[in-house]
């Protein structure tokens, strides 16, 4: 059972496209699909504990997936981040998200950061006939990924990523002509930390962000495969930190996304040369609604925001949103909370999550867990995430 969960997993990866080409009805939606989504799976625990949140955030080591200009607001001198996702931890054991991020900031204005993700489906057992040996294929995804974060003034940076993927999913044994796809991205990030403020009874910072991120060329696995395009998005945030005293801060933040991606279009029967009634198994000949997904990546950034098939109503139904909150005690522990939602016609991801988070010393222990509060199940409900944070020089910057 296990070996053919996995089969059918690489198998749906890597030929997404045909799911699109079925017969349309008046009210039907299109859900979006990409190469490499898991760019999208949180990481660590702590963005993961409040609801897949971080574009607006305060900085920490893992701050590479979701805005890397936060590395210049870091109060440590450098920092090293190791997390571990189990995936499917329902169905299989060996399919896991594995990522490493260091960071150093380089004065009071600048910071780079590296890291490295590591996406693994497993072990798929292949075998032709009773008598022949066993073939072992293990399909993975990868990125390598650095950063330089610049500060321009006191409260805002900036930040530029360059982004390396390569996605290992087709078996040669059954296709010879299969490769690995490759392609480069770029992410372009930005974040606002105000100064702390006085409000009556309490102090309190606002925090802004924004993040585009995966931007480049499409995938493609063979020659006479089709271009998948990367996960391109761009998240908008924003939070305000309730400083009680020194030892409680409550920190409130709320995130926007949308797929920077052409939403596939509804597909119908071309009737004008032949005879009325074709078969069903017949692919679809024309668009019904909507606008080809054949275009470049650039192309399609734009038209993303006005081509969705049902107008404008399906097109504010491809933003996802989400809250979070985290609450810290003299920063030595925390304790967080969130919610992330989806439209249930672009996806139906939609989930509560509780994290919590431990410091001893220079290390940071973060865990999630996550509850499902959709008739889709993901495939990360009721899995513990761990997360470990190295800080180095910690308190060598003071930002507040």
């Amino acid at each position: 059972m296990k070996k053919i969960v996995l089969v059918l997993i690489a198998l749906t990866v890597c030929n997404f496209t045909s799911a699109q080409e079925t017969v349309i009805f008046e009210n039907q939606t299109s859900v979006i699909t990409t190469a490499v989504p898991f760019l999208l799976i949180a990481a660590d625990a702590r963005a993961a504990g409040m609801g897949d949140i971080g574009v607006a955030t305060s900085v920490d080591a893992f701050s590479q997936q979701w805005n890397q200009s936060k590395y210049a607001f870091s109060e440590s001198k450098s920092g090293l981040g190791v997390s571990y996702t189990p995936y499917l931890s329902k169905l299989v054991n060996d399919i896991f998200l594995g990522n490493i991020t260091y960071f150093n900031r380089l004065n009071e204005r600048s910071a780079f950061a590296v890291s490295f993700k590591y996406f693994s489906l497993g072990e798929i057992e292949l075998v032709q006939d009773e008598f022949s040996e066993a073939l072992i294929a293990k399909p993975n995804e990868m990125t390598i990924d650095a950063s330089y974060a610049l500060r321009l003034s006191n409260q805002f940076s900036m930040a530029v990523g360059l982004r390396y993927l390569r996605s290992d999913l087709k078996i040669q044994a059954l296709d010879n002509s299969a490769n690995a796809g490759s392609s480069v991205a770029v992410d372009i990030s930005g974040f606002y930390q105000g100064e702390e403020e006085a409000y009556g009874d309490f102090n309190g910072r606002t925090r802004f962000g924004f993040s585009l991120q995966n931007l480049g060329p499409k995938i493609k696995y063979d020659d006479g495969g089709r271009e998948n395009f990367l996960p391109t998005n761009l998240r908008l945030g924003g939070g305000f930190d309730f400083i009680f005293d020194e030892y409680n801060t409550l920190a409130v933040t709320a995130e926007v996304t949308k797929l920077l991606v052409p939403t596939p279009p509804l597909y119908g029967y071309d009737e004008t040369n032949g005879e009325p009634g074709q078969q069903a198994d017949e692919e679809p000949t024309y668009i019904v609604k909507g606008k080809s997904q054949d275009v470049g990546f650039l192309t399609g950034v734009f038209q993303s925001f006005g081509d969705a098939p049902n107008g404008f109503s399906e097109e504010m139904k491809e933003f996802t949103w989400a809250l979070g909150a985290e609450y810290k005690y003299q920063d030595s522990f925390a304790f967080r909370a969130g919610y992330f939602n989806e439209s249930e016609d672009k996806g139906a991801r939609k989930f509560f999550a509780l994290g919590a988070g431990f410091k001893y010393t220079t290390i940071n222990i973060d865990m999630s867990y996550l509850f499902s509060a959709s008739k889709v199940q993901s495939p990360l409900e009721n899995t513990l995430r761990f997360s470990l944070t190295f800080n180095f020089g910690d308190g060598e910057y003071s930002e507040f």
